[in-house]
């Protein structure tokens, strides 16, 4: 059997369980086990924190990978940022062995060592690569009727030469795995627009970080599509609870529910709204995304 150290991050556990319940709902169904990481922190968010001080960014960050090479598992993230921050860090100390020494110097006290023997995977990796398409298809037993924008976020496609998951411009992999349940995955325009949210931008300037939020949802309802599935739990937050923040601020309503990836998949597979966690979210689920 499968297993993964699952990392969390912040807004999973504090603002969206739903997405921890289906992802470890989701991916039991297909015989792999997730297993926690204690003492895990912060990724912390790349593009923030390593900006200003590239060092101690990398020091949190390995100490999170640090903390699932002990277990000998690999990790699964379900969050664009973390994705990024970890598998960065990763990539980093298997490229310069100096700062890899620097690092393990920094946690000889605490019994760490980083040695570089396993890998950081996105939930979409996970799905895409140990499950596959045919898998998923043939386990689908509530058809999802639905059309669905996917939104991929900007860190699990680029920089493009770490990620390495092809051309960042044409991704495919999402809509795939939106397919896969019988939905229909529709292009829009700005497809792979950042949500808004990103480099500190939702908190430092709200209304600015809304805008395009909003621009990104009147392109889906402009092409009639009925729900957004995105990759990312901060960009969950963002298209979920910023419809709130769009109508409070603009006065502008787009009722489009939105489902991380594994809350669709749980849908087709035949769990319920309440088991996924769907009927905690912002905007009410339509009938769509009801069982």
């Amino acid at each position: 059997m499968k297993e993964y150290a699952y990392f969390l991050g912040c807004i999973t556990p504090n603002r969206y369980p739903g997405i921890e319940a289906a992802t470890i709902k989701v991916l039991n169904k297909f015989g792999i086990e997730t297993r926690d990481i204690e003492g895990a922190s912060c990724c912390p968010a790349p593009g923030v924190f390593g900006s200003f001080d590239l060092r101690t960014w990398l020091l949190i960050a390995a100490r999170n990978v640090m903390l699932a090479e002990k277990k000998g598992l690999d990790i699964v993230t379900t969050c664009n940022g973390c994705y990024g921050s970890l598998q960065e860090a990763d990539h980093i100390l298997k490229e310069r062995p100096e700062l890899k020494d620097w690092v393990n110097e920094n946690f000889k006290e605490e019994g760490l060592e980083y040695k570089g023997n396993i890998k950081v995977k996105h939930i979409l990796e996970v799905l895409y690569d140990d499950i596959g398409i045919n898998k998923l298809k043939e386990a689908v037993v509530s058809p999802i009727n639905a059309k669905i924008g996917a939104h991929y976020g900007c860190h699990f496609l680029k920089p493009s030469l770490v990620r390495g998951h092809g051309n960042p411009e044409r991704p495919t992999i999402l809509d795939e795995l939106i397919e896969a349940t019988g939905a229909e995955s529709v292009d829009y325009k700005d497809k792979l627009m950042c949500c808004g949210a990103g480099g500190g931008l939702r908190a430092k300037e709200l209304g600015y970080s809304l805008t395009f939020t909003k621009q990104k949802l009147a392109n889906m309802k402009e092409k009639g599509i009925e729900g957004v599935i995105d990759t990312c739990a901060f960009c969950h937050l963002q298209m979920d609870r910023g419809q709130i923040e769009i109508k409070e601020k603009f006065g502008e309503e787009y009722n489009l529910p939105v489902l991380f990836i594994t809350q669709l998949i749980g849908l087709s597979l035949g769990f319920s709204t309440k088991e996924l966690g769907l009927d905690k979210h912002s905007i009410p689920m339509t009938e769509k995304f009801i069982r």
